[in-house]
């Protein structure tokens, strides 16, 4: 995927397995954790200028916090907390999650903020508006996730972030190489509700992603 990404034409890949959590998806158990680290670490010596960064989607437990402890967090360049798991919550379940979530200083991204798969699941219910304004002032990024069954954060309430200046990260929930081109769709969504690329964590350059890296890693001092 780091090769495909290269070949065409992009400075950088961020690369996010499932955590823990995730069994049906194989995803990371802490062991694999350092083994994933040192391939990673030995690609970006292979493939530079070219740059890896070390992600995770972490799972957002019943109680709102992640499914790694902190010193395994510290490990990545960027951490995506999402919800994967207990669907069928009230309003009042789903906002204490995901904002303790928000409030975890090891938290970068929020990922598909509701969970929502168009045409087959409606996604647990969402005060985006308080969803925005924690995001705001953590300095979390909200995900607009552009596979096009997902496509959410929903465009109608992008606006409300723009005005927050809360970044976006359109993101491909690529599984897979040709999953890069699911960017399209996300592009579309986001210039649909006025979205720039100067608001758009993925439009960033290598160096400005590598400052935001910086930052991240600084606000969980």
């Amino acid at each position: 995927m780091a090769k495909a990404a290269k070949e065409a034409g992009y400075e950088y890949l961020v690369i996010s397995d499932h955590s823990k959590s995730a069994f049906y998806a194989n995803g990371l158990e802490i062991e694999r954790i350092a083994a994933q680290h040192k391939e990673i670490d030995a690609l970006n010596k292979k493939l530079a200028p070219f740059v890896i960064f070390k992600s995770i989607e972490s799972d957002i437990l019943n109680d709102g916090s992640l499914d790694y402890p902190d010193v395994i967090l510290e490990s990545f360049d960027i951490v995506i907390a999402s919800i994967h798991s207990n669907l069928k919550m009230t309003e009042e379940k789903s906002m204490m999650r995901l904002l303790n979530a928000i409030n975890n200083p090891y938290t970068s991204i929020l990922g598909h903020p509701t969970g929502r798969l168009l045409l087959s699941r409606k996604g647990y219910p969402v005060n985006h508006e308080a969803l925005i304004e924690a995001c705001a002032e953590n300095n979390v990024v909200i995900e607009l996730n552009a596979h096009p069954r997902r496509l959410d954060m929903d465009w109608r309430y992008l606006s409300n972030a723009i005005e927050k200046d809360v970044l976006i990260s359109i993101n491909p929930d690529a599984h897979a190489i040709e999953g890069f081109a699911d960017c399209k769709y996300g592009v579309l969504v986001a210039q649909k509700a006025g979205l720039n690329a100067a608001q758009n964590l993925s439009s960033f350059s290598l160096q400005e992603m590598m400052e935001f890296v910086a930052f991240q890693q600084a606000k969980r001092n």
